[in-house]
């Protein structure tokens, strides 16, 4: 008789565990899930006004979809590089009818207690008491337990939190937009105070700056009053860097190209075999090397964004944080982000008092607490000897259990499971523990003769509890301590016979080690078996990984992309035009441009807008706005403005510039170009020529011709200075523009 297993969660852990569960040992396990929500998904929102989860639905994932997934299931063929929040949540749905659909669910029902049976002084199960929504109790037995309710248990929130005050004070998992942030309290204006510098601060920190800027910019009303009243004032501990979503695997070449940030980062070819567990105890060394392998793929210290948030030389000798923002970096550069080192210590009324420099904040609208999440909810329902066993205390700033095998489980209560209790739940990791758990069960658990002999080994030799526990006072443990994605991949696999597969194909050869990309994902480790829709599933995920990074790599792809990011702030603008004809005066213009961040806008696009907006995201753009003084060569000298909407399209992958409209100049009229990228001849791209990336484009104006040539010069991945020139012919025109931007 199939033994009964009790899942606690519906979320990716959940899912993965029930189908390791069906699949890995069919006919082993009589699988139930439960879940408090009323949806599967977990943190991740189902449709893209779901505001049940942890996640805002518009989020971005800071992980592509080739790392976004498990092994047996692709993404569709139309679906973005980096899937927003609520796109992971279709794709569970997707993952629960192909693979889950043996499984009993049981949403909107809450676990309320797990207490261990005893035979003869043995725990041989567990009697599980759930609640309904409607308040109907229940109580069922099982043989075995998996936790799979999320590391991400419930905010963690500073004792201020918990106070009266006279603004907003939120955690940053509930922020959504600017209106309910601030309700009653918008219009006198003052700073949004983000508190916390990991991966939530500089992610919020980034999105409510957006938000800002677009209430500024968008035509029509604003979702606030007063919205450039507004700033963001971000207070951090210590410096972080921070990286766009997409890097370059070529961080020196001259025009570099772009790929998403963990395809480059999970590149095996770039590590030494067998690998070592880069995570945990950092040495002095080891944080030198990764402070200077971040700030080459970056080309700076981040001084050129603000002093605020340089990694110095003395920053270098601790281990380094790093966050993921697209937009965050330029934010801080133009101001509408300022950053502070600190802790908060108190708010009172308006102003906030900083720790230890006694340094205060003053004109606070809101505070959005980035203060992390507590994982003890996660496992309230677990009798206290239990809780006592795994040992996990709200004080621990690492927010671990103790549990052996990488987080799996542990020997004194060897029927009871834990999925998805990782730090940085890459889905893959959940997706082997999975596997770990459907082994060690089905064999008869950790001492069972028939457990197999390279699973024993690794069991024997595991020391992850000792791990875990020294890690939780160790002042340089690593800011993902419980292990380097890499190796814990190469661990379970080991431990459990899983090979990994190579590319279907020949990849792209990057230096430094001038060997064939070998970039690591979940569909690389396949199950030993596997029906013809998982093997097609496979070689689907394999192949849109081969092609991303054949396209990234040769084809210029993501590099309109790493521009539009990059031109966000304010530039200086040199130009010169040289007319033919007398009735164009020649000059020289002196100003700046600005490109000014807002939502995606309907206007001159209004059947792609509509589709965008209702099957995907219509995306950003920026409204441009150049000013500055015409000096003619026949001595006259005049004020100078011209105002454009530049967009980027990731259908496409390209650039659009838009004229404005003469009634409105901060709505888009009709199209003036799209940019066209050159690929770079065979090896110039790695700096033959020093040149950067040159992009072209065409308009016809009535009877006159725009010749358009650009040249963008990165530095690793920001744009440097860039350069655009216009030859303009026709019967009434004859001349040529040539302007050069900088920082």
């Amino acid at each position: 008789m199939p033994k009964k297993v009790c899942i606690v969660g519906a979320g990716p852990s959940g899912l993965v565990a029930a189908k390791s569960l069906l699949h890995d040992a069919p006919n082993t396990f009589d699988v139930t899930l439960f879940d408090s929500q009323t949806r599967i998904g977990g943190l991740w929102p189902s449709h893209k006004d779901d505001s049940t989860g942890l996640l805002h639905p518009r989020m971005l994932a800071n992980q592509s979809k080739h790392t976004v997934q498990f092994s047996d299931l692709a993404w569709p063929e139309d679906s973005p590089q980096l899937p927003r929040a609520w796109q992971v949540g279709q794709y569970l749905d997707r993952y629960l009818q192909a693979y889950c659909s043996e499984a009993k669910l049981r949403l909107g029902t809450c676990v309320k207690t797990a207490e261990p049976l005893a035979t003869d002084g043995l725990k041989s199960g567990w009697r599980v008491k759930t609640c309904s929504l409607e308040g109907e109790v229940k109580e069922d037995v099982f043989d075995y337990l998996i936790v799979a309710s999320g590391f991400f248990g419930r905010p963690a929130l500073p004792s201020l939190a918990h106070g009266d005050h006279e603004i907003p004070v939120i955690h940053s998992s509930q922020y959504r937009d600017l209106e309910r942030l601030l309700g009653k309290h918008s219009g006198p204006g003052g700073k949004i105070l983000v508190v916390g510098g990991q991966m939530s601060g500089v992610e919020i920190a980034g999105t409510i700056a957006s938000h800002l800027s677009s209430a500024v910019h968008s035509p029509g009303p604003s979702p606030i009053p007063n919205p450039e009243k507004y700033s963001v004032h971000h207070l951090i501990q210590q410096p972080v860097w921070v990286i766009p979503l997409h890097t370059s695997p070529k961080p020196t070449a001259s025009a570099p190209p772009f790929l998403p940030l963990d395809l480059s980062s999970y590149n095996l070819s770039n590590r030494v075999h067998p690998l070592t567990n880069s995570q945990g105890h950092i040495s002095l060394e080891a944080a030198k090397i990764t402070h200077s392998l971040y700030q080459t793929a970056l080309g700076t210290n981040q001084s050129i964004f603000s002093p605020a948030i340089t990694v110095s030389a003395a920053d270098t000798d601790n281990p380094p944080y790093l966050a993921v923002s697209d937009n965050y970096m330029d934010f801080v550069r133009s101001g509408l982000i300022s950053v502070s080192r600190g802790k908060l210590e108190s708010l009172s009324g308006r102003v906030a008092m900083m720790s230890p420099s006694g340094e205060q904040i003053s004109d606070v609208a809101a505070v959005v607490l980035a203060t992390g999440f507590e994982a003890s909810s996660s496992i309230s329902f677990l009798p206290e000897p239990i809780q006592e066993t795994l040992s996990l205390k709200q004080s621990d700033l690492n927010n671990t259990v103790a549990l052996a095998f990488h987080g799996t489980y542990h020997p004194r209560v060897a029927n009871l499971g834990f999925v998805g209790f990782y730090r940085s739940p890459y889905w893959g990791i959940m997706e082997m523990q999975a596997r770990f758990l459907a082994t060690l069960w089905a064999s008869g658990g950790p001492s069972a003769p028939s457990l197999p002999p390279a699973l024993k080994e690794a069991l024997s030799t595991d020391t992850s509890i000792e791990r875990t526990v020294g890690l939780r006072s160790d002042p340089r443990a690593s800011q993902f301590p419980m292990g380097d994605y890499a190796w814990l991949m190469q661990e379970f696999a080991a431990a459990l016979g899983v090979e990994r597969v190579p590319h279907p194909g020949k990849m792209p050869r990057l230096p430094p080690a001038d060997k064939e990309m070998n970039i690591l994902t979940p569909a690389r480790y396949p199950s030993k078996t596997l029906t013809e829709f998982q093997q097609a599933q496979v070689a689907k995920s394999l192949k849109q990984t081969e092609t991303t990074a054949w396209a990234g790599v040769t084809l210029a792809k993501f590099v309109a992309r790493a521009v539009f990011r990059s031109l966000l702030g304010e530039w200086k603008l040199e130009r010169d035009l040289i007319s033919k004809l007398p009735s164009h005066p020649s000059g020289h213009f002196t100003g700046t441009a600005k490109f000014l961040l807002r939502d995606g806008t309907r206007d001159g696009r209004e059947s792609e807008f509509d589709r965008l907006n209702k099957d995907g995201d219509p995306g950003l753009e920026y409204l441009y706005i150049e000013e500055g003084d015409f000096r003619a060569t026949n001595g006259l000298t005049f004020r100078a403005t011209r105002r454009y909407v530049w967009r980027y399209s990731e259908e496409k992958d390209k650039v659009s510039v838009w004229f404005v409209k003469t009634d409105d100049q901060n709505r888009a009229d009709y199209l003036f170009h799209e940019v066209d990228f050159v690929v770079p001849k065979s090896g110039k791209q790695d700096g033959e020529d020093g040149k950067g990336w040159e992009a072209t484009a065409g308009h016809l104006c009535i009877d006159d011709f725009y010749d358009v040539r650009y040249l963008f010069n990165f530095k690793a991945v920001n744009l440097r200075d860039w350069g655009l020139a216009y030859t303009v012919k026709g019967p009434k025109k004859d001349y040529k523009i040539d302007g050069v931007y900088s920082r």
